[in-house]
C-alpha cells in the first residue's frame, strides 16, 4: 500500500506561486509515474503534470511554460511549481501514484487533495 499526503495549496492573486508537494509513504518503490490532477468544480478531473520514476515528465497543454513537476527521491515527494497562476487554475489538486500495467501505468492510489484559489 501507499499513501499520498498534499500540502501546499491555497489562495493566491492571479501573476502568482505556489508549490504543491506530494509525500509518499509504505509501498513507495512499488511507484512508477506520479501525476498531479485537478477538479475544479463542477467539472471533470483532468491530468496537470506527471513525472515517471526514470524522470520523464509529461504536461497539460494548459500548463505548459507555467508549470514544473520534480522530484526529490530521498524525500519520496514530488513538487508541482505552478507560476503566473491564472484564475482557470483554481481548482483541488491531487495527487496520484500509479504502477506499471503493460506498456502503461494506472494510478492506483490517490490523495485527499489540496485547493488551489486563484483570485483575479
Amino acid at each position: 500500500q501507499v499513501q499520498l499526503v498534499e500540502s501546499g495549496g491555497g489562495l493566491v492573486q492571479a501573476g502568482g506561486s505556489l508549490r504543491l508537494s506530494c509525500a509518499a509513504s509504505g509501498s513507495v518503490s512499488i511507484i512508477k509515474i506520479t501525476g498531479w490532477f485537478r477538479q475544479a468544480a463542477g467539472k471533470q478531473r483532468e491530468a496537470v503534470a506527471d513525472i515517471t520514476s526514470a524522470g520523464g515528465t509529461n504536461y497539460a497543454d494548459s500548463v505548459k511554460g507555467r508549470f514544473t513537476i520534480s522530484r526529490d527521491n530521498a524525500k519520496n515527494t514530488v513538487y508541482l511549481q505552478m507560476n503566473s497562476l491564472k484564475p482557470e487554475d483554481t481548482a483541488v489538486y491531487l495527487c496520484a501514484a500509479g504502477i506499471r500495467v503493460g506498456l502503461g501505468y494506472r494510478y492506483d492510489y490517490w490523495g485527499q487533495g489540496t485547493q488551489v484559489t486563484v483570485s483575479s
